[in-house]
C-alpha cells in the first residue's frame, strides 16, 4: 500500500506526458536509512547526476503496518534521502509543495514497493522546465505609473481672455485607475436648458476628462447620454449631448479609436420618472463615462 504524506513533508507524485526520468532507493523493512548498497547507488547517483535537477520527491511504504505508522516512516526515508543529496545538485524549491498526480503501481513485491524516488531533469532539459511541468510563464502585473493632476486649469479663450476651472483630483485619479465595465458620471456637468450646449461653470469637468485621456493612453471609453423627466427622448437630447462631449475630446486632439458615445434617453432613470424632486431630476440628468479598456 503507498501513503502520500499530508504531514511534516510533502510527499510529491509525479504526473507527466513525457518520459520522466527517475531513480529509486529501496530501504529494508520498518527502516529508514539506506543500508551500504544503496547508500552507495545514491551516492554513485548523485556523482553521475551533479548538473541534473530534482523537481519531485515520492515516497512509498509496503501495506505493512498502520496508516500513520507508514506515514510517519516514508516522511523520515524522504527526509534521510533529501539530507544526502541537498547542496549537491539543484533542487526546485517547490519539490515538497508541487502535486503531480499519481504515478506508482504497487509492485506484488514487497522490497519493491519500499522506496524514495526521486524525479529529475538532465541538464539538457532544464532549459525546458516549464514547459516539461506544463506550468504556465508568471504574469508579470504593470504597474501603472503615479500621475499627479492638478486642481486647476487655466484655458486661454478665443477672445484673448484667460478662463480658470478649479478640477476634482478625486474625480481624475478614480477615473484613471477605474476597472474595465466600471461607470463613473460626470457630475455637475450641466447643458443649457433643452440644448446639448456645456454651461461656462461646468467646461472644468470636461477637461478632467481630458487630462485623463491625455495622460493615460491605455483608457478606452464609452460615453454615455441620459436624461430625466420625459419618456421619449424627441430630440435626441441624449446623444447630441454624449457627442458633446465626444467632440470636445476629439478637439483636443483624443484618438476616435479611443471612444464611443451613445444616447439612451430616459431608459435607464437612477431614479423612476416622473421624478419627485430636482435631485432626482438632476441624477437623472447626466452623462457617464463607461470603461472600456484600461
Amino acid at each position: 500500500m503507498k501513503f502520500k504524506l499530508s504531514l511534516s513533508i510533502l510527499i510529491l507524485v509525479y504526473n507527466l506526458t513525457w518520459s520522466q526520468e527517475q531513480f529509486s532507493v529501496y530501504f529494508e523493512s520498518n527502516k529508514f536509512e539506506l543500508v551500504a548498497s544503496e547508500s552507495k547507488s545514491l551516492q554513485d547517483w548523485i556523482s553521475e547526476n551533479t548538473m541534473s535537477k530534482i523537481i519531485g520527491v515520492y515516497g512509498f511504504c509496503d501495506e505493512d503496518g498502520s496508516a500513520k505508522f507508514n506515514d510517519t516512516l516514508a516522511s523520515k526515508r524522504i527526509d534521510f534521502v533529501f539530507q544526502k543529496v541537498k547542496n549537491k545538485l539543484k533542487i526546485r524549491e517547490d519539490f515538497k509543495a508541487r502535486s503531480f498526480g499519481e504515478l506508482h503501481q504497487q509492485s506484488p513485491i514487497k522490497a519493491k514497493n519500499r522506496k524514495v524516488t526521486l524525479f529529475f531533469l538532465k541538464e539538457k532539459d532544464i532549459s525546458r522546465e516549464a514547459e516539461i511541468l506544463g506550468l504556465k510563464p508568471k504574469e508579470i502585473a504593470t504597474v501603472k505609473p503615479t500621475i499627479s493632476f492638478p486642481d486647476k486649469i487655466i484655458i486661454q479663450n478665443p477672445n484673448g481672455t484667460k478662463s480658470e476651472y478649479a478640477l476634482s483630483v478625486k474625480f481624475m485619479q478614480s477615473l484613471n485607475e477605474a476597472k474595465v465595465g466600471e461607470k463613473m458620471q460626470l457630475d455637475n456637468l450641466n447643458f443649457v436648458l433643452n440644448t446639448y450646449a456645456v454651461v461656462n461653470e461646468s467646461r472644468g469637468k470636461l477637461y478632467e476628462l481630458l487630462l485623463v485621456m491625455q495622460n493615460n493612453p491605455n483608457i478606452k471609453i464609452n460615453i454615455n447620454g441620459h436624461l430625466c423627466c420625459i419618456a421619449v427622448d424627441k430630440k435626441d437630447l441624449s446623444t447630441q449631448r454624449a457627442k458633446a462631449v465626444y467632440k470636445f475630446l476629439e478637439i483636443n486632439n483624443i484618438d476616435k479609436s479611443r471612444m464611443s458615445y451613445k444616447g439612451f434617453g430616459s431608459t435607464i432613470p437612477l431614479f423612476t420618472l416622473p421624478e419627485k424632486t430636482e435631485m432626482e431630476r438632476a441624477a437623472n440628468r447626466r452623462v457617464e463615462i463607461e470603461i472600456v479598456e484600461n
